[in-house]
């Protein structure tokens, strides 16, 4: 008789210390406290970000490492959470913590000064001050504003969804692109002629005179809302439906990804690892109780405090980190050094992170191939691998049908959703997501018609409506599951389904109305590096061992993220660029992104017909990636993963592959000499390589908020 298998003690044990960790988030409740403090912090995140962005020149939701939300997490788990606990049982120390919190507010913003309630300052201190007296109060009462660890998993799972809006996602891309049509507008550019009898007036801002305040500044005049109220409710309708539809269908896909396909979810790993830490009748959450942490957190701090300093005039000899080499033709290597995006990378599994590291370099070769062939094509695309628009076109084929083939594999998980949602399936139990899958169907299926339905009326073909709607959904179904999957830090379709749809079909069947309006969807669906459907998917994965009850609770916390999120951002946007002027906050959002939709427009609107080159390369992208993935389910010595092949061309996986090759070598040489204990235990300084890049970007920002000084800081 053969020797019987065994799971590997250390794996067994790590397998224990999950369930464990799960039980006891299964203890404790979702309360009060944990929606007051998510408000409360998503506020912060939703008005700060922009803020930063269009002041101090630096970002904290652009891309899926989400910056903000992660520093804001950790004050939370750290100072704050440890300061509620220590006064949690003795209300003189409550409310001496409540005295010391007020004075210092006072301190800060004096009584006879103006207070300027668009200031993050004040914004940010005000709610530590709310907490504070909410905390002072309940521990009269016998209760504490502490969090416990379902509490903690709204908070971060607001800030998720928070990130998705606040800054590229939303905040900043919707105001410039409706109203710089008429402002940008000259004899040059022909807009006039050749955009304005096919833009729909409801969706663009007009105030009368050319929207000069906005981009100009108003030199204290009121801010004139009437102008944007009917564009702003149009648009709300059709971003409502987006939203929905991509919250139900991340709900749809949860239990598929993470129970059926065990994806490793790195964003959710590491707010999972804070909030595990946080353990009942302890002070200090074990997060911070790592030594191995802290020498991790120690290098990016340390480089980020030298790069702070130069602000400063103080200039000490700084180690580089990025490098650019040749490679093959006219191609180089791009060498960068992303901690966020090492320790995220470190997480995943190692053929994950060797695919997207061989599929980029892949990509290069084809590239100087190209160029030294003289394969090349007439049409222009921005977002998605710029310069080469074939490389588009493949890789976005090859998206789709990783998409495609992805749900032939969930089948079963889709028929078991969709005959829950019709009734005809009552054994199959739904009371683990955080919506009923008749909700989530409903949701997928309504948000879509709605946002076809919405093109149609502002004059797009109804077919052509449907089919963006479907190509754009799918387009983020695949990208949420490259970011769950493999957690890249920075990504972007390698071809934006406006793009795809205008120039692969041609303006001939998409129609002059129907180019301006799909280019108008470049709002949502084009130079978006942040989405709600990913960051949704990430903060679902945080559910894992909370009860049923709380589950749904997480729900109403994720429909307030988004309105806070839109509507803070929004706020602070207007106030910001009516009073020092939309072309000085930031050349991008308020310039060269709003021309370049408006640029593509005009380029489109000349008559085109079916590129066939193009689709061509889309199927063929399709059929490489339709064989790769099943050579990689059924060969056991095929040696690449194919996740990397949709976007090994995209110029922002070129910015961290290198990033993702260091983590993939680190962990290569772990595993083999140290084998799963020894990467249990390097984890820890993985995490804190990534949190000491968020805190050194966090902490400069604040000193250079508070000297009063722009630029970056990390």
């Amino acid at each position: 008789m053969g020797k019987r298998r065994q799971i590997a003690p250390d794996y067994a044990a790590f397998v224990d210390s999950s369930h464990r960790a799960g039980a006891e988030l299964q203890q404790v409740t979702l309360t009060w406290r944990g929606f007051l403090v998510g408000v409360l912090f998503s506020f912060c995140l939703a008005t700060g970000a922009p803020s930063v962005a269009m002041l101090l020149k630096a970002h904290l939701a652009i891309d899926f490492n989400t910056p903000g939300a992660i520093f804001l997490f950790l004050l939370l788990i750290g100072p704050i959470n440890l300061l509620l606990k220590l006064t949690g049982r003795n209300p003189a120390r409550a409310w001496t913590l409540a005295a010391g919190v007020a004075a210092a507010w006072l301190w800060s913003h004096p009584p006879p000064a103006g207070l300027d309630p668009h200031s993050p300052g004040l914004i940010f201190s005000t709610s530590a001050l709310l907490i504070a007296l909410a905390h002072a109060m309940a521990v009269q009462r016998g209760l504490s504003l502490a969090l416990n660890r379902a509490d903690l998993v709204l908070v971060y799972g607001m800030l998720l969804i928070v990130s998705a809006l606040c800054q590229m996602g939303l905040g900043e891309q919707l105001p410039g692109i409706i109203s710089a049509l008429f402002y940008y507008a000259s004899p040059q550019n022909r807009w006039a002629e050749r955009l304005f009898p096919h833009v729909p007036q409801r969706l663009v801002v007009d105030d009368g005179d050319g929207n000069r305040l906005f981009y100009e500044g108003t030199a204290g005049a009121a801010i004139p809302y009437a102008s944007w109220a009917e564009p702003l409710i149009w648009w709300a309708v059709f971003l409502l439906a987006l939203y929905v539809a991509m919250v139900s269908i991340a709900v749809i896909l949860r239990r598929q990804w993470i129970d059926g396909e065990r994806l490793s979810y790195p964003a959710a790993q590491v707010g999972l690892e804070m909030i595990r830490g946080e353990e009942s009748g302890r002070l200090v959450n074990r997060f911070f109780r790592s030594p191995a942490m802290w020498i991790g957190w120690t290098v990016p701090m340390a480089l980020s405090t030298l790069n702070g300093l130069k602000q400063f005039g103080i200039t000490i000899p700084t180690p580089t980190t990025t490098w650019n080499l040749p490679f093959v033709g006219s191609q180089g290597l791009h060498l960068s050094v992303d901690f966020i995006a090492i320790g995220f990378s470190y997480l995943i599994h190692t053929h994950l992170a060797f695919g997207i590291c061989f599929f980029n370099l892949l990509a290069k070769c084809e590239k100087a191939f190209m160029h030294a062939a003289g394969i090349k094509s007439s049409q222009t695309i921005i977002f998605g691998v710029h310069g080469f628009p074939l490389l588009g076109y493949q890789g976005t084929g090859a998206l789709l049908a990783m998409v495609l083939v992805g749900l032939w594999i969930a089948r079963g998980h889709l028929s078991d959703v969709w005959r829950k949602a019709i009734g005809r399936a009552p054994q199959i139990d739904d009371g683990d997501e955080i919506m009923s899958y008749r909700g989530a169907v409903c949701g997928a299926v309504c948000g879509v018609l709605v946002m076809a339905v919405w093109l149609w009326i502002m004059g797009t073909p109804a077919w052509i409506s449907l089919l963006f709607v479907v190509v754009a959904m799918l387009v983020f179904i695949g990208l949420t599951r490259i970011v769950v999957e493999v957690g890249l830090v920075k990504l972007r379709a390698p071809m934006c389904a406006p793009d795809l749809v205008i120039q692969g079909l041609g303006s001939s069947l998409v129609g002059s109305a129907g180019v301006v309006n799909l280019s108008l969807a470049y709002v949502w669906a084009a130079d978006v590096r942040v989405f709600v459907m990913g960051t949704c998917a990430n903060a679902l994965k945080l559910l894992e061992g909370m009860d049923r009850c709380s589950r749904r609770l997480i729900f109403w916390g994720i429909v307030s993220a988004l309105f806070i999120g839109g509507v803070g951002s929004l706020w602070m946007v207007f106030h910001l660029t009516y009073k020092y002027g939309g072309v000085n906050m930031g050349s991008w959002f308020f310039n060269q992104g709003p021309e370049t939709a408006y640029a593509n427009a005009i380029r489109n609107l000349d008559p085109s017909g079916i590129y066939w080159e193009g689709l061509g390369f889309f199927a063929g992208g399709g059929v490489v990636m339709t064989l790769m993935m099943l050579a990689r389910n059924r060969l056991s010595w095929w040696p690449i993963h194919p996740i990397g092949f949709p976007i090994g061309a995209n110029h922002l996986t070129n910015e961290v592959w290198f990033s993702v090759f260091l983590a993939w070598a680190v962990k290569v040489c772990v595993l083999r000499l140290g084998g799963a204990a020894g990467y249990r235990q390097s984890v820890p300084f993985f995490l804190g390589l990534l949190t000491g890049q968020v805190t050194g970007q966090g902490l400069w920002l604040l000193v250079g908020y508070l000297a009063g000084a722009t630029g970056r800081y990390v």
